[in-house]
């Protein structure tokens, strides 16, 4: 049925109060937050935009599925449902809990990694990065070249660069290369999507070679939701059939069940290998739990196990996906650059084509967050130079939005905030750093703007 207005499929039945503040408050804000949206305190901000992650709303299944929450240290029910709603749509043997997705990354790349591998994948997001090289193993972007271009419509930018995978291999030898990657969608590179057909390419490759395939699978609902919409011959398959037929190329994966397990924390790592999944069950043990809770209470398990399985949902996707293609295309049409086509999780804007004033090394996608902060309240997070540093390919600010919680009159705040800010982008100033830590700098980091010339 043809939409022209966007509502929401759902009914509100608990409001959350937003707080308003000030021009002046948020100066001061900012400045007690060393320009760093992350240090804000939430209640200071208006629409928070930072992270779809573990920010979303949970529906009335979920929460009476959470009043069945069995908490048992081993052997809980909750696990049993948990594992089966996940293998139900993954069909992956061994289901393995974690307290997120990052979790699961360093198990996985703790028992697969050593010093001196080599992991591909279409981008690496912050997280996943960062666990990879702590194991001294190098992570490395092949993606395809329009997934570098914002302006490139290319129906599939997350995709893996096939033969660029082949040559690595021939180049560093399969002994280097103890996993293949696919990130569905690819966060860092926009929010775009992974073709079927790209992954099977990647398959075939990883077979050939006798090596793993994961998936990197916090929006694998989004993606199938994309590959129904523009890859031939899925446009009467349905999400979850479409997810099937993907998971059944991989060996494994690694899941923030925060995006599209539609929970408020929780993960797991799936596996077939059964020697793997008892590394893995074993260093799990050390610090996340038993491997029937694995950090998660009862309650946790149950909210994954039936929002898995909502986000598949036909009419919840239409929803989500249009919605966020409302706020890129509003902006886009008044000029402001962003990372085309729309994602489905978040709008990026183009740092470097709105801010071109402003070089790498001053931190544009930081400038840029700050300035819809002091504009509008608005919280986003900044992918690029500070995130990523020298493997930084684009200055991006990445506008995530929260699963069913933000109406259409919040997005078109949005819209106007937006524009306001890039009507006078001319007299943004850029940032430096004067505090990083060694991992993961951009959580923590501390800058101050450049005074004028």
């Amino acid at each position: 049925m043809p939409i022209k207005t966007i509502i929401e499929p759902f009914r509100i039945k608990s409001v959350e109060p937003i707080r308003w503040t000030t021009r002046a408050q948020r100066e001061e804000l900012l400045k007690a937050a060393h320009y760093n949206l992350f240090l804000l305190p939430a209640d200071n901000v208006l629409i928070d935009l930072l992270t779809d992650s573990g920010t979303g709303a949970m529906s009335t299944n979920q929460w009476a599925a959470i009043m069945q929450g069995d908490e048992s240290y081993a052997g809980s029910r909750s696990f049993d449902r948990f594992r089966n709603s996940i293998q139900d749509i993954t069909g992956f043997k061994h289901v393995i809990p974690t307290h997120q997705g990052r979790a699961a990354e360093r198990i996985l790349f703790g028992v697969m990694c050593k010093k001196g591998d080599v992991v591909p994948n279409n981008t690496h997001f912050d997280t996943t990065r960062a666990n990879v090289k702590f194991t001294g193993a190098e992570a490395l972007d092949l993606v395809i070249a329009e997934g570098k271009q914002p302006a490139s419509t290319h129906p599939f930018k997350g995709n893996m660069d096939v033969a660029a995978l082949e040559a690595l291999i021939q180049r560093v030898g399969r002994e280097r290369v103890p996993l293949v990657m696919l990130t569905v969608t690819n966060n860092s590179g926009g929010g775009q999507p992974v073709s079927m057909q790209n992954a099977r390419e990647v398959a075939a490759v990883c077979k050939q070679h006798n090596i793993p395939l994961y998936f990197d699978a916090c929006r694998f609902a989004e993606n199938a939701w994309f590959i129904k919409l523009r890859e031939p011959g899925y446009e009467n398959h349905t999400p979850k059939q479409i997810a099937q037929e993907m998971f059944a190329l991989g060996d494994g994966c690694t899941m923030s069940a925060k995006k599209d397990g539609m929970a408020n924390i929780g993960g797991f790592l799936c596996t077939n290998d059964d020697l793997l999944a008892q590394q893995e069950k074993d260093l799990l043990i050390l610090t996340e739990g038993y491997p029937t809770y694995g950090g998660l209470a009862g309650r946790d398990l149950e909210a994954i196990a039936v929002g898995i399985q909502e986000a598949l949902e036909e009419d919840y996707l239409r929803y989500r996906i249009a919605s966020t293609a409302y706020l890129g295309k509003a902006i886009a049409a008044a000029g402001v650059p962003i990372v085309q086509p729309p994602g489905g999780h978040a709008i990026y804007i183009d740092a470097r084509g709105f801010l071109p004033h402003i070089p790498s090394d001053q931190f544009p996608g930081v400038a840029l967050g700050c300035e819809l902060y002091l504009e509008g309240g608005v919280r986003s997070v900044e992918i690029g130079t500070l995130m990523f540093a020298k493997a930084a390919q684009m200055d991006l600010v990445r506008l995530a939005i929260p699963r069913r919680v933000y109406t259409q009159s919040h997005i078109d705040y949005l819209v106007e905030v937006i524009l306001e800010v890039f009507a006078h982008r001319g007299q943004i100033r850029g940032l430096r750093l004067t505090y990083e830590a060694p991992f993961l700098r951009h959580f923590t980091a501390r800058l101050e703007p450049i005074e004028a010339a």
